[in-house]
Order: C-alpha cells, then sequence, then structure tokens
C-alpha cells in the first residue's frame, strides 16, 4: 500500500479491525520511508443489482427504497426502525446470495410482504394494498379472508 505522504510503496500494518457490521477492514498503518502513519479501508466489492420493474425498464437496487416503503406502511404503528432495517437488511443479502444480476421488482415484493407478514398484520396488509394495486374493497376483503384463513391453520 502508498504512502499517502511520500508515496513509497512499503508500509507495515499495526493495527486492523473490523468496522461497518464486519463489512471492512480499517488498517493503521507506518511508511516504511517516512514513518508518518496513515489509515486504510479493505472492502468487498459488491456486485450491483438491477431490478427489473413492471413495465420492463432496470434500476440500480436501492435498499433504501424498501426501507421507504415499510415505514410507510408501518405508520403509527409499535415496530421499531430496528427491526424494520433488520428486514431490509436480510432482503439484501438473500438477494446478493442469489447470484442473480437482474430481479424483478414482484420478487422482491413479496420477499417484503412475506416478512413484514411475520411482523405485523395492518403493516403487511397497507403495503399489500399498494404492492398488489388493490382496485376495489372485494380485491382488498379477499387478501383480509386469506390472511384470517391462514392464521387459523
Amino acid at each position: 500500500m502508498r504512502c499517502s505522504f511520500c508515496g513509497h510503496g512499503d508500509s507495515k500494518v499495526l493495527d486492523s479491525r473490523p468496522v461497518e457490521d464486519g463489512r471492512s477492514i480499517r488498517r493503521r498503518r507506518e511508511c516504511q520511508q517516512c514513518g508518518k502513519r496513515f489509515t486504510t479501508y479493505e472492502r468487498i466489492e459488491e456486485t450491483n443489482l438491477l431490478v427489473v420493474k413492471r413495465d420492463g425498464n432496470r434500476e440500480l437496487f436501492d435498499k433504501n427504497k424498501i426501507l421507504a416503503g415499510l415505514v410507510r406502511a408501518c405508520d403509527k404503528r409499535p415496530i421499531p426502525m430496528s427491526v424494520l432495517e433488520t428486514i431490509v437488511n436480510d432482503i439484501e443479502k438473500d438477494l446478493r446470495n442469489s447470484m442473480e444480476k437482474e430481479i424483478a421488482a414482484l420478487d422482491i415484493g413479496d420477499m417484503v410482504m412475506q416478512r413484514l407478514r411475520a411482523v405485523d398484520d395492518v403493516a403487511y396488509v397497507r403495503f399489500a394494498s399498494v404492492y398488489r394495486k388493490f382496485e376495489d374493497i372485494e380485491t382488498f376483503m379477499q387478501e383480509i379472508h386469506k390472511m384470517i384463513s391462514n392464521a387459523e391453520n
């Protein structure tokens, strides 16, 4: 690693520690030539995930969009933000582990609904009403009846 002060190509690692929940490593280094200390970070290079929208357009995966949808669905519900962040992080981890470069937005929505259903029924129905584009009260009621019958089993 080149020294950020003199440009010399040899340095000694003085200290290493994980940061960002273990997703990167912070290294404290000392230049072998000038003796000055500097910090470097080592991170895993993540591949870009593309989300294929309903209309066929593609855009980069943005976990903040999922979090925003969850926050809206959980408005005025007793669900801590840490639970929502865990849901988003789990979904991102599953998507990256799938090794697919393109994921359908519908698949992501299904993953959100599956996890949200286990957390809060009201938030689940709110999210489902937007995600599944309920057109009328009959469609909405069908989803409620399906949810009730699954809870009874």
